[in-house]
């Protein structure tokens, strides 16, 4: 794996997001890890894609009338069998953070790139996600700057529980020990 000047990893799926901007002039220093399933517990289906470029059918899941007017993205998502889709390059601001804080620093958005696992706070991940998500992990730390790994409830704990009790954090932190 290896990223490329712009921003993109090379050798997988891009499908470009309008749901970012530039980023401020900082450091990319913090990967943050999510959970993702739409309808939510359902995998497989292209309704995450359909989030993040903002063509949801609203009509397809009573849920989603609830989510109409999100505009978010991230910068990966790894599906479960460990494929991974980029949908906004690393050096652009992807709004997957929200209102956010990490070691006393605000705006995670500006300064992080966010990876999402499909899956729920319910059910575990697979071994393909822990191997792309570590391997893409890897790759992110020796291309930039990157100094702390957190979930999504690590910065926004009074609004979110992603990547949730079934992420192994030790399983996943002790394969990148092995780089």
């Amino acid at each position: 794996m290896q990223i490329d000047s712009n921003g993109l990893l090379a050798g997988v799926e891009y499908v470009p997001s309008p749901n970012c901007d530039e980023r401020p002039d900082c450091a990319i220093e913090l990967l943050v890890i999510h959970n993702i399933s739409l309808p939510p517990g359902e995998f497989g289906g292209d309704d995450v894609r359909r989030l993040f470029t903002n063509s949801l059918d609203v009509s397809a899941h009573p849920y989603f009338a609830s989510i109409l007017d999100l505009k978010v993205s991230v910068h990966f998502f790894v599906r479960r069998d460990g494929r991974i889709i980029q949908f906004v390059p690393c050096l652009k601001r992807a709004w997957h953070a929200g209102e956010s804080c990490w070691q006393n620093k605000p705006r995670c958005n500006d300064f992080s790139i966010g990876i999402e696992l499909e899956g729920s706070d319910t059910v575990p991940f697979t071994a393909e996600q822990y191997d792309a998500l570590g391997q893409l992990s890897m790759v992110l730390r020796k291309t930039y700057p990157i100094r702390s790994i957190a979930g999504h409830s690590d910065i926004a704990p009074q609004r979110k529980t992603d990547p949730g009790p079934h992420f192994d954090w030790v399983r996943y932190l002790s394969g990148l020990c092995r780089e």
